[in-house]
């Protein structure tokens, strides 16, 4: 028994490290992708596109090392490869893409945020999808998630919006992407793994957008600090953090790990706020404690019930 229990809360400790490392990996490129957009004038599409290209084929790569033949294997099942595009396209190029809008037309503080109402958007799906009422505590948690976005984006003043309204548009799209994503890929994860389900969405994704905007039509100022960025965004914020995020799943419940989630916003508002200068002020930390405490009781809930 000491054993298992010794094994059991070294994989939970792993769980927690590597969704640890991810989200604030995540949290960070956020920050650098705002630093390309708003101070070196980079385009969305480009960074998105090489971004999920680059990362997509590395991540294959090194699952060759490990898997060799088996990472074409999953396209031998007509599902597994249509549910697999579908991750690429809906899931991973959406999830990102709407998330680097979000930034370049607003912060990375506030992109990050707002794409954290997607446990309160999937809650909702769940309940309608299982033909239920919500319970008191899933309602708190989406009037929560409502009030947080309030205070976020309109500083408390119903009248007007403190960041642009495609920034906000951008924001709720990546919150939607979001909740795709994590709903989407469960099936595929358990039965392929995270490296070949990750690769293979990146480069889909990457793929998809390249027949709107190919890689090599670029926009923006390059300089040595452009480059860093780029590179720290394919490496870490996208290959390293997407990894961890996913394998964090195996040793943690999916409850778990968003909950520990919550540091890549906090990470990528008190990186934005020193760094680059954003303005966040009491409302802003207001809407985000809201919507972060919509993890912390959804979490607890899903802790109860097992």
């Amino acid at each position: 028994m000491n054993g298992e229990h010794a094994a059991l809360s070294h994989s939970r400790t792993k769980g927690i490290a590597l969704v640890l490392t991810g989200s604030i990996l995540w949290g960070v490129s956020g920050t650098v992708a705002q630093y390309l957009f708003q101070q070196q004038h980079f385009n969305v599409e480009w960074l998105t596109v090489v971004r999920l290209l680059l990362s997509g084929i590395l991540l294959l790569g090194l699952a060759y090392r490990k898997e060799k033949q088996r990472i074409w294997a999953v396209w031998k099942d007509k599902t597994d490869g249509l549910n697999l595009v579908l991750f690429g396209i809906l899931g991973m190029l959406s999830v990102q893409y709407t998330y680097f809008a979000a930034i370049q037309h607003g912060n990375a503080a506030t992109a990050t945020v707002l794409q954290y109402l997607a446990p309160a958007l999937i809650t909702c799906y769940v309940a309608i999808r299982s033909k239920r009422l919500p319970t008191v505590k899933e309602l708190i948690a989406v009037f929560l998630a409502i009030i947080g976005t309030f205070f976020l984006v309109t500083h408390g003043d119903i009248h007007s919006l403190s960041i642009s309204g495609w920034a906000l548009f951008w924001g709720l799209s990546s919150a939607f992407a979001l909740a795709f994503y994590t709903l989407h890929p469960h099936k595929l994860l358990a039965k392929w793994g995270a490296a070949i389900v990750v690769g293979w969405g990146m480069l889909i994704g990457g793929l998809g957008l390249s027949l709107i905007h190919p890689p090599w039509k670029f926009e923006g100022q390059w300089s040595v600090s452009a480059y860093a960025a780029v590179i720290f965004i394919v490496l870490f914020g996208t290959l390293t953090a997407f990894y961890c995020y996913l394998e964090s799943l195996k040793y943690l419940t999916a409850s778990e790990t968003s909950l520990i989630a919550c540091a890549e916003p906090l990470s990528a508002a008190f990186l934005s706020v020193i760094w680059l200068h954003v303005t966040f002020g009491i409302s802003e930390w207001l809407g985000t404690c809201c919507i972060l405490s919509t993890i912390m009781i959804l979490s607890i809930k899903e802790k109860k019930l097992k």
